[in-house]
């Protein structure tokens, strides 16, 4: 008769914290906070398209090779637009990554705690920093170092590469490209810190165990077990530097065309929308700015997708504690 009674007041209250307005409350304003992600995302893309279909329905597909963009003559193609953008950013993620690996090597593995926090902190300042001080930072400083030294340096060294002659330029893709690897490398360097840490420590007392050196424990233990990690962070660093606008507007020059030269003045698709949209020549060029920006919102999209399931798989959905 007890356990009777015991088994209906259990009953009876798990059904009434099932009833409880509060739970129910906070499900629903927490269900919604996530909805509005999904809306917001969607309406993004639903008007970008909408804006951009006379130049969808004109150009087709070939709007993403077509290097020839005259708003005069009413023809547009972003193919020099994604050509500026892709070798920026590739050459931000190549740079940034080697250097924020390092870094996060140093934080995790051989920094005492009393350096690698404020060193830490240091780098992720980097990310605080408004995107026009770098630009102008850019115009100023960077500039005139590469058209005085670097350049010249680069020109008499490997001046024979086809890709590497040319006229030093104060602005120009060398200095777009150097900009973005300082902007990007906050962000590469927190993320493989993070995985990094997370590699299990007695993965590496293991190793060290069998008598490894250092190195040879970070290059056995550590760099194996983080490399997708890594590569996401990488990754999540791209995507940063594919979308970043009023730095890259000030320092890249502004030019439509392919670039011959690292010194040539370009485009990126972010760049030229921020400099024409404001001055469209008609209804046709609206939507090819707007074509543009679809693109570039696509691009970016797929390499956040693809960056967060490279770092989850790695720490398997949980945010590593470090430096702790």
């Amino acid at each position: 008769m007890a356990v009777t009674t015991l088994g209906r007041s259990g009953h009876r209250l798990r059904l009434m914290n099932r009833l409880k307005p509060g739970d129910w409350l906070f499900t629903a304003l927490v269900s919604a906070a996530a909805m509005v992600v999904l809306v917001v995302i969607g309406g993004l893309f639903y008007e970008l398209t909408s804006g951009a279909w006379p130049s969808i329905r004109e150009f087709g597909p070939s709007f993403a090779w077509d290097t020839t963009w005259s708003p005069s003559q009413g023809v547009f193609g972003a193919g020099s637009f994604i050509v500026g953008t892709a070798i920026t950013s590739v050459f931000a993620l190549v740079f940034a990554t080697a250097i924020a690996v390092f870094v996060a090597l140093f934080l995790v593995e051989i920094a005492p705690r009393a350096v690698a926090r404020p060193v830490s902190y240091l780098v992720e300042l980097l990310a605080a920093i408004p995107s026009v001080v770098y630009g102008l930072w850019g115009v100023f400083v960077l500039g005139a170092f590469i058209r005085d030294q670097l350049g010249p340096a680069i020109t008499r060294a490997f001046g024979w590469a086809p890709f590497l002659d040319g006229t030093p330029l104060p602005t120009g893709l060398l200095n777009a490209c150097l900009i973005l690897t300082v902007m990007i490398l906050p962000t590469v360097m927190a993320v493989s810190r993070d995985v990094i840490a997370a590699v299990p420590r007695s993965q590496r007392e293991g190793v060290l165990a069998l008598g490894a050196t250092r190195w040879e424990m970070i290059r056995l233990a550590v760099l194996p077990y983080a490399r997708s990690g890594i590569m996401g962070a990488a990754i999540l660093g791209l995507a940063r530097a594919v979308g970043e606008t009023l730095a890259v507007t000030l320092v890249i020059g502004n030019r439509v065309g392919i670039p011959d030269s690292i010194f040539d003045p370009a485009y990126t698709m972010a760049s030229v929308i921020a400099n024409q949209f404001t001055e469209v020549e008609s209804d046709l060029h609206r939507a090819a700015l707007i074509e543009v920006a679809l693109v570039l919102l696509v691009m970016t999209v797929l390499i956040n997708v693809v960056a967060r399931l490279l770092v989850w798989r790695v720490t398997k959905g949980q945010r590593a504690v470090v430096l702790e």
